[in-house]
This record gives structure tokens, C-alpha cells and sequence, in this order.
């Protein structure tokens, strides 16, 4: 886990919300730096994890999460008045770890802190049944969980890192399905506190960037299962 302090980025333009965010995370323990535009949060030094309000003065919040997304695997999490859905399904599909309404309480905010904190600094997820080796192939997709790549036909597919434990969970075992329960205690942390829709992003993401909607297979009222590699399987 982080050592102490945890240095957290704070892009919020607003003074009200911002000065008592900033004593109230510093209170939890929290080195906070707060930025005003997405211009100084793209600007700013390395954090632990970003706190990102979506209605930003220079730029959409979305286009900052996408650039930061781009630089590095920091996490994310999206502060907004927006409630609608299709702004936190955009978001999750951008990296976003996690995504918090406006008006929330500062408790509440430190607990998704943590939760998320928890899940991007944990050491990689284990195979309930040991992979032999670091590099799994199956069929045209390479799994390599020592560099964390995935290579598909020989060429690199960029995954998040949330995407990235999320196939390697279900590679560990091709063909075989892991429940939404399963993947969530064991790809996000057991008793996830969060939206549950970040898990069919993740998903969707993943096929998306695979190329194929059918690499995996959604198992209705179940969960899912990785058609690569499995019996029978052509992809």
C-alpha cells in the first residue's frame, strides 16, 4: 500500500467545494493539491490518485480524464453534478475508477478514496489455479502477467490496468465462467463498494478494444467467460 501521506490531485474550480474538501481530506490524513482547470491538472505533478470535477472552465472533465487515462495508470475518480448515466458509463469507459454524485458527504468521499486507493495499489490478481508461467497463450491472444501486456495477433492492446486484471482473471481459466460476484470480489476487492455498471463497462471495454464483442461471453444472470483459448473456441 501507498506510504503516508497520500498525495491527492483535486481539479475543482469552485472555491466553496474546493477550500473544505481540501481541509476536510487533510484532516483523513490526505496531501491534497488542488488545480482550478483542466489545463493545470494535465500541468500538475505526479499524485496517488485525482479527483476530477466533470465542469471544468477550459475543458470538459471527460477530455482530461481521457489525457490523463493516456499519460499514465493514476486513478480516477469523477466529482460531478451530472447525474445522468451516460456520463458515468462514459467516464468508466475512459479509466475512471470511480464516479461520485454531487451533493456526496466528505465520509463518503473518503471511503471510495480508500476502496479505490485498495484496489489500484494491491498487488496483482493471483490465479485461484497457478498459470503455468508468466506468458499465457491462447490462441492469438498473449497474456503476459509478469509486464502486464496483452498482445493480440502480435500487436499491443493498451488496457487499463482495471482491464488488464479483469481479462487475466478470466484467462486464468478459458471457457469457464466466473460469476459478477466472483469477479468483483476478486478484480475490485470483496464487498466492493461502488457502482456495479463499472463491471459491464469494463467489460464492453475490453471487447472493444479485443475487436471482437464475442472474445467474451456474457452468461445471462450468471457472469462471464473468455472465449479465447477455451474448447471449441475459433477466436
Amino acid at each position: 500500500m501507498l506510504n503516508t501521506p497520500t498525495r491527492v490531485l483535486l481539479v475543482e474550480d469552485d472555491n466553496r467545494i474546493a477550500g473544505p474538501l481540501t481541509e476536510g481530506l487533510g484532516r483523513y490524513g490526505f496531501a491534497v493539491e488542488r488545480v482550478g482547470t483542466g489545463a493545470g491538472a494535465l500541468a500538475a505533478a505526479p499524485a496517488d490518485l485525482v479527483l476530477l470535477d466533470l465542469g471544468l472552465p477550459d475543458m470538459d472533465g471527460i477530455d482530461v480524464c481521457r489525457e490523463l487515462r493516456g499519460a499514465g495508470p493514476v486513478p480516477v475518480i469523477m466529482l460531478t453534478a451530472r447525474a445522468g448515466e451516460s456520463d458515468r458509463v462514459v467516464g468508466l469507459e475512459l479509466g475512471a475508477d470511480d464516479y461520485l454524485a454531487k451533493p456526496f458527504s466528505l465520509r463518503e468521499l473518503v471511503a471510495r478514496i480508500r476502496a479505490v486507493l485498495r484496489r489500484a495499489y494491491a498487488e496483482p490478481v493471483q490465479a485461484t489455479a497457478p498459470v503455468t508461467g508468466a506468458v499465457q497463450q491462447l490462441g492469438a491472444l498473449t497474456v503476459d502477467r509478469r509486464t502486464r501486456q496483452v498482445r493480440l495477433h502480435g500487436r499491443a492492446v493498451s488496457l487499463s490496468p482495471k482491464e488488464f486484471d479483469l481479462l487475466a482473471l478470466l484467462a486464468e481459466d478459458p471457457g469457464a465462467v466466473y460469476s459478477r460476484q466472483q469477479i468483483l470480489d476478486q478484480v475490485w476487492e470483496p464487498h466492493y463498494f461502488g457502482p456495479t455498471k463499472t463491471l459491464d463497462v469494463h467489460v464492453a471495454a475490453v471487447r472493444r478494444k479485443l475487436g471482437d464483442p464475442a472474445v467474451i461471453e456474457t452468461i445471462r444472470r450468471v457472469g462471464f467467460r473468455l472465449m479465447y483459448g477455451s474448447p471449441g473456441a475459433e477466436v
